[in-house]
């Protein structure tokens, strides 16, 4: 059965710090409260290498509809060209050349598209990270409300009892019996 953590337990993990927090729980809510615990995860594009700049156009560009559709109609106009050159044509009919040109494509654009893709997957990453932080701390503040509302309705409650039983006992004061 996990161990439940405790609140310093858990603070100390949303703020990342390994030194001892020797606080009271309200202190650890306004620690919470007091810090932005998401970091940012847009990278300034001038930072980037120039392999990482690359993998991005080319996922830009090769991922597009625009790309796929003049790739297909580049293709349809090599096979037709060279269709129609017959004794002439520069790659006749089982298309090597073209066979050897797409699989080149292929095999640079591949790593490339990937490169860009784990780019995106670390910043998807960070951002859940980002999401997992924010929504524990806000969790907390939430259990701390709820405790503090529950004190606030228990400590209302003893008041109207003790407040009921003055009127009572004024009301029994003031009650004289006639005989």
């Amino acid at each position: 059965m996990p161990q439940k953590l405790t609140k310093t337990e858990i603070v100390k993990m949303i703020l990342n710090e390994d030194q001892d927090i020797m606080v009271e729980d309200e202190d650890i809510i306004h620690l919470l409260l007091d810090r932005k615990l998401s970091k940012p995860i847009y990278t300034d594009k001038s930072k980037l290498s120039f392999g990482e700049r690359v993998a991005d156009k080319v996922a830009a560009v090769a991922g597009s509809w625009g790309f796929i559709i003049s790739f297909v109609c580049v293709l349809l106009l090599w096979i037709v060209l060279n269709g129609m050159l017959l004794a002439n044509a520069f790659d006749p009919y089982p298309f090597i050349l073209l066979n050897l040109v797409l699989s080149c494509v292929a095999a640079l654009q591949a790593p490339v598209i990937m490169m860009s893709q784990n780019r995106q997957e670390e910043k998807d990453r960070q951002r859940a990270e980002n999401d997992y932080r924010v929504n524990l701390k806000a969790e907390i503040i939430i259990e701390d409300l709820h405790e503090k509302l529950d004190r606030l309705m228990l400590s209302h409650e003893k008041l109207l009892l003790q407040l009921n039983l003055v009127e009572n006992e004024k009301g029994n004061a003031g009650i004289s019996v006639k005989e």
